[in-house]
C-alpha cells in the first residue's frame, strides 16, 4: 500500500497535472517516475541518430574485427623479423608463450587486435618511435578503427616506479599498438619509418 516514506510516488506530481504515481501505476509507479520525469529532467536518452550510429556500428562490427584481427597478425609476423625490434608480444604468434592456448580459445586467425613490441634502443627509442608516426595516432585508448600507438613507460605507466614497471608486464623499450583497418601496408610502413635506420652497434652482419 501506499506510504508518504516515498512521497515522490504517493503524493501528486504537479508537473503531471496531481498524477499519483504508486496510485495510477501501482508496482510500476517507481519505473514510470523514473520513465516520465527523471529521464525528462535529466536527458539519459539516445537521440535518433546516435541510436542510428550505434546500430551501425554492431552491424558492421565482424566485418571491422576480421580486417583488425589480419593486420595486428600480419603485423606483428612483420615486426618479428625486424631487427629493430627485440620481441614482439602477440598470441597470435608461435612464438607467444601461449599461442596453442590462443588458438583454442580464438577462432583461426582472430587473435585480437592489440598487439605489443619492446625496441631495440630502450626507452629513449621507444619514446622516439611513438614521435615519428604519421598515420597511426599517439593515444593511450584502443579499439578504435584507426590504429592507436602509445610508450606506455612515458606516459600512461609513467609514475610507476622500475620495479612496478617490471610487475605490470611493462619494459621501457616496450610501444603498444592497437591496430586499426586501415590498408596494412600503410600500418607497416608509417611504423617502419617511424624506427628509422638500423644502429650501427646493433645490426645484424651480412
Amino acid at each position: 500500500s501506499a506510504s508518504d516514506k516515498f512521497p515522490s510516488l504517493s503524493q501528486p506530481e504537479p508537473a503531471y497535472h496531481g498524477l499519483v504515481f504508486y496510485e495510477t501505476f501501482g508496482d510500476f509507479g517507481f519505473t514510470m517516475k523514473a520513465r516520465a520525469v527523471a529521464l525528462r529532467d535529466f536527458g539519459p536518452a539516445l537521440s535518433p541518430t546516435n541510436a542510428f550510429n550505434i546500430l551501425t556500428g554492431i552491424e558492421t562490427l565482424p566485418l571491422r574485427m576480421e580486417r583488425h584481427c589480419s593486420n595486428a597478425l600480419a603485423l606483428a609476423q612483420h615486426l618479428e623479423k625486424d631487427e629493430r625490434i627485440s620481441r614482439v608480444i602477440y598470441p597470435g604468434l608461435a612464438s607467444h608463450p601461449y599461442h596453442e592456448r590462443a588458438k583454442k580459445y580464438f577462432r583461426e586467425g582472430q587473435f585480437g587486435a592489440v598487439l605489443a613490441f619492446e625496441v631495440v634502443g630502450g626507452y629513449e627509442q621507444g619514446v622516439k618511435v611513438v614521435n615519428n608516426v604519421k598515420l597511426c595516432s599517439h593515444l593511450a585508448n584502443v579499439g578504435d578503427v584507426k590504429t592507436l600507438i602509445i610508450h606506455p613507460a612515458s606516459t600512461t605507466h609513467e609514475q610507476l616506479e622500475a620495479d612496478e614497471l617490471i610487475a605490470a608486464g611493462v619494459s621501457s623499450e616496450m610501444i603498444r599498438v592497437s591496430v586499426g583497418i586501415e590498408n596494412i601496408a600503410d600500418i607497416i610502413a608509417d611504423i617502419d619509418q617511424a624506427l628509422g635506420a638500423p644502429d650501427a652497434t646493433t645490426a645484424t652482419e651480412e
